[in-house]
């Protein structure tokens, strides 16, 4: 007996496409919210967390630590309201690079740190594990929904769709 799954029609997927955006857009707002603003109440220890990757001057890193958790949460925002939504998307994907990248780095190079991702990370105490596998596949599950919305951002009930005035379901031609 031969058992296949029933084929998807184009007409599905068009119809799903945008609730998996919206899906997806919520879910990356919900992460930037977070991650912004478990920090802006710590600037410095947003800085601390920054250098000790040990990949920028102290002084960049400082300044890059406490402008961070406002580029977190204006993403957040923008996503949110699904304000910009491909170059919120964007942004969020160049941001992902770059934080994989670090958490890599840091990894290769035996440092033993928090990444400060949700918080104020920094060097880990002694003793403890540095978790980086968990958080690179976890950004790497962000970076597929910024993926998925830097190919797809048109969502219901979002800012883009009412400025645009059209429909967020799109012709399978696109």
């Amino acid at each position: 007996m031969n058992v296949t799954a029933p084929p998807i029609r184009a007409g599905s997927w068009a119809a799903l496409r945008p609730w998996l955006s919206t899906a997806a857009r919520l879910g990356l707002a919900a992460v930037w919210l977070v991650a912004g603003a478990s920090k802006v109440g710590d600037l410095a220890a947003s800085g601390r967390a920054v250098n000790a990757y040990q990949v920028l001057p102290y002084d960049v890193a400082t300044v890059v630590g406490a402008a961070l958790p406002f580029v977190e949460l204006a993403l957040g925002v923008l996503l949110l309201l699904g304000l910009a939504t491909r170059l919120s998307a964007g942004i969020s994907v160049a941001l992902l690079l770059v934080f994989i990248a670090g958490i890599s780095s840091a990894w290769t190079r035996g440092l033993a740190i928090d990444c400060g991702c949700f918080g104020s990370g920094g060097q880990l105490a002694e003793g403890q594990a540095p978790s980086y596998l968990p958080e690179i596949l976890r950004d790497l599950g962000f970076l597929v929904l910024a993926g998925f919305l830097v190919i797809w951002p048109r969502t219901p009930v979002s800012v883009d769709g009412w400025l645009s005035a059209e429909p967020a379901v799109e012709d399978e031609d696109e």
